[in-house]
């Protein structure tokens, strides 16, 4: 069973979302979403200053087994891209949740709230499931 922080914000194409202090928000893939695609060897990130809608495809990650694009949870500016990741996509494979993609800033803070909480994200795992 993958693992789903409480502390963090979902989407259905999951996407997890770290809401900061600023209202900064940042983007990674999920525990489920790192196991569906196996062992990551890129990861394509959205350049600074990219302005993105909800649901836009933005960036994405591939695997040995597949290429999967990763969905904007929220409209706004990217800030950051985590460069790191042109060298090492194994990060998110070893740890999902403290790896990030990009770093955006919220144009509206409704999208922010309109993301799924853990127990959300969970019921769409299970729904999934069957």
């Amino acid at each position: 069973m993958s693992k789903v922080p409480a502390d963090l914000k979902y989407t259905k194409s999951h996407e997890w979302v770290k809401v900061g202090g600023d209202g900064i928000v940042t983007v990674g893939i999920t525990d489920h979403a790192q196991q569906a695609l196996g062992d990551l060897v890129y990861v394509e990130a959205p350049q600074k200053g990219r302005k993105l809608t909800a649901g836009e495809a933005c960036a994405v990650v591939e695997s040995v087994k597949a290429a999967s694009d990763l969905y904007s949870p929220v409209g706004g500016e990217v800030l950051e891209s985590n460069a790191v990741l042109a060298d090492a996509p194994e990060k998110i494979n070893q740890d999902p949740y403290g790896t990030w993609i990009m770093r955006l800033k919220p144009a509206n803070t409704a999208d922010v709230n309109a993301l799924l909480d853990a127990e959300a994200y969970e019921q769409v795992l299970a729904d999934e499931a069957h």
